[in-house]
C-alpha cells in the first residue's frame, strides 16, 4: 500500500513500497527528484492541510522557492487548492494556505468474492463516494467470465461517478447516466487514476498481474487476470493492480489499530485467507504465498484439501465446512453465505447443539493454528476477520483455552486475539488505501487540468 506513515507493503502482490533511504533508493536524475518532492509535498498537505508554504518547507526540508513551484504544479493538476489569503499581522504579503482537493483523483477497488463483486470508488482523502454490490454469475473454472463481470462493473462505476479516465464500450453493457448525487461526489474534472482488484489467491507482480491459483474459483492454473480485464477495457487510461484480498485486509486492520509491531489476520469469507504484517510491512515470502493460514495443516490424517495437502484449517474452520457441519449447507447453496451465516448465528444464540459442535471444531482448529503462528512469528496480535469476527463470541473461549498453555509457559507473552474492526469492508479499504497512497507518492500520474479539458 505504498506507505502509510512509516509503513509499506512488499512486492510481489501489486503493492509497491516507496523508497526508504539509502543510495540505491534515492532518485538519480532531476526529473525523478522532482517527482519524489512533488509526492513529499502532496502527502504533507494531505495529512496536515490546510497549511502555509512556510510550514511545508519546514516540515519537508525543501527550500521555500521549491515548495512554491511544487505547490503550483499540484494546483495545475487540480490536486490541491489555495484558500483565501490570511494575514498574520506581520509585514509582507498575506499567505494563502493550501489544502487537498480530494475529488480530483478517484480510485476504484473491486473485491471478488465467491458470489459477488463489491465495488467502491473513493476520493484522494479515502472517503468512499460510490459503492455497489452485484452478483457476478461467473462460471467456476472460467476466468474469462469473471473478467467480463469485472470489466462491466468498472464501466458502470466509471459512468456513475462521472470520471473522465476513459470512454470504453464493453459488449452487452449500456453506459449509465450519472445522477446528481454521484457526479457531485467528485470535482467537475475527476479522473479515475487507479483500479485495484482484490481476490483470494497469491498474485505474482508481473505485467499480467497473474493470480497463481484460486481453488475457491476453480482456477487451478495461473490466470493472467489483470491482462484479461485490460483486454475488455480497450480505452482504459489508468493502471490495474491485482492484489491478494487477505493482504489488503491485514494492512487495513493493522492501521485501524495504530499498531507498530506485528499482526496476523485470519479471515473467513471465500475460504480462509489472511495476511502477516510486521512493523507495517506485509510479508509475502519468496513466492507470494506467505500469510495463507487457511492452508496450514491441523490434522495429519485429515481429509485431502484442494491445495494438495491434508487436514488444512479451511476444512475445519472455513465457511463451507462450518455451515455444513452445523446443518446449513443447503441454505448456503440456495441462499448464499450471508443468509447461511445469519442462520448459524441465530442457532448459536439459541444454544443449538449441532451449531455449537461445529463452532467448537472450528475453534479447536483455529487454536492450533494460532499457537503455531505465535511460536513462529511472535506477533502482538491475532485478528479474526470476516465471518470469524461474527462468530467470535462462540469461538473465543475454546481458542483462549487452547493457547493458555503457551501463555503459561511464556509469562511475558502478551498476545491479543481479537475480532476484526473493519467488518466486510476491510479488503476494500485496504485496496483503496493502497491506490490512494500510490497517487500521493507520485502525483505526476495525474494530468494537468488543461490536458483533461482538451480531451
Amino acid at each position: 500500500m505504498g506507505r502509510t506513515g512509516d509503513s509499506a507493503v512488499s512486492r510481489p502482490v501489486g503493492f509497491q513500497p516507496e523508497p526508504s533511504g539509502g543510495s540505491a533508493a534515492r532518485p538519480v536524475d532531476s526529473a525523478a527528484v522532482r517527482r519524489r518532492n512533488l509526492g513529499l509535498v502532496l502527502r504533507h498537505i494531505a495529512e496536515h492541510g490546510p497549511c502555509a508554504r512556510t510550514e511545508i518547507a519546514a516540515a519537508t526540508g525543501l527550500a521555500h522557492g521549491s515548495v512554491t513551484a511544487l505547490v503550483g504544479d499540484l494546483v495545475e493538476r487540480g490536486l490541491v487548492r489555495e484558500d483565501d489569503a490570511l494575514r498574520s499581522g506581520g509585514r509582507g504579503r498575506p499567505g494563502r494556505p493550501v489544502r487537498l482537493a480530494p475529488g480530483r483523483a478517484l480510485s476504484m477497488a473491486v473485491q471478488i468474492t465467491s458470489e459477488r463483486l463489491r465495488v467502491v470508488v473513493a476520493d484522494l482523502s479515502g472517503e468512499i463516494v460510490w459503492r455497489e454490490s452485484i452478483a457476478h454469475h461467473a462460471a467456476p473454472g472460467r476466468p474469462e467470465s469473471m473478467a467480463d463481470a469485472v470489466a462491466a462493473a468498472v464501466v458502470r462505476a466509471e459512468s456513475n461517478t462521472g470520471s473522465t479516465t476513459f470512454v470504453a464500450a464493453v459488449p452487452g453493457v449500456a453506459p449509465v447516466s450519472p445522477d446528481a448525487a454521484t457526479v457531485n461526489a467528485g470535482s467537475a474534472e475527476s479522473v479515475l487514476v487507479r483500479i485495484v482488484i482484490a481476490m483470494a489467491g497469491p498474485v505474482r507482480d508481473d505485467d499480467a498481474q497473474t493470480v497463481m491459483a484460486a481453488a475457491d474459483f476453480g482456477w487451478l492454473q495461473p490466470v493472467r487476470l489483470g491482462e484479461l480485464v485490460r483486454e475488455r477495457l480497450p480505452g482504459l487510461g489508468c493502471p490495474i493492480e491485482v492484489v491478494n484480498d487477505g493482504n489488503a485486509a491485514a494492512l487495513a486492520e493493522y492501521h485501524a489499530r495504530g499498531r507498530r509491531g506485528g499482526l496476523v489476520l485470519i479471515q473467513a469469507g471465500t475460504g480462509i485467507g489472511g495476511g502477516v504484517v510486521l512493523h507495517g510491512r506485509i510479508q509475502i515470502g519468496s513466492h507470494g504465498i506467505a500469510g495463507e493460514p487457511g492452508h496450514m495443516p491441523v490434522a495429519l490424517d485429515g481429509p485431502v484439501c484442494l491445495c494438495g495437502a491434508r487436514g488444512c484449517l479451511v476444512l475445519y474452520a472455513g465457511p463451507e465446512a462450518v455451515l455444513a457441519a452445523a446443518g446449513f449447507g443447503e441454505v448456503l447453496a440456495e441462499a448464499g453465505l450471508e443468509v447461511a451465516s445469519g442462520r448459524l448465528i441465530a442457532a448459536l444464540a439459541a444454544g443449538d447443539a449441532r451449531a455449537l459442535a461445529a463452532i467448537e471444531t472450528a475453534a479447536q482448529a483455529l487454536g492450533a493454528v494460532i499457537t503455531a503462528i505465535t511460536a513462529l512469528l511472535d506477533v502482538d496480535e491475532i485478528v479474526l476477520g470476516g465471518l470469524l469476527a461474527q462468530w467470535f463470541p462462540w469461538l473465543s473461549p475454546t481458542i483462549e483455552a487452547r493457547v493458555a498453555g503457551r501463555r503459561a509457559l511464556a509469562r511475558g507473552l502478551d498476545i491479543g486475539i481479537e475480532p476484526g474492526l473493519l467488518g466486510a469492508d476491510a479488503m476494500l479499504l485496504g485496496a483503496i488505501e493502497f491506490a490512494r497512497r500510490t497517487v500521493l507518492s507520485d502525483p505526476a500520474t495525474v494530468p494537468p487540468l488543461s490536458a483533461v479539458s482538451e480531451v
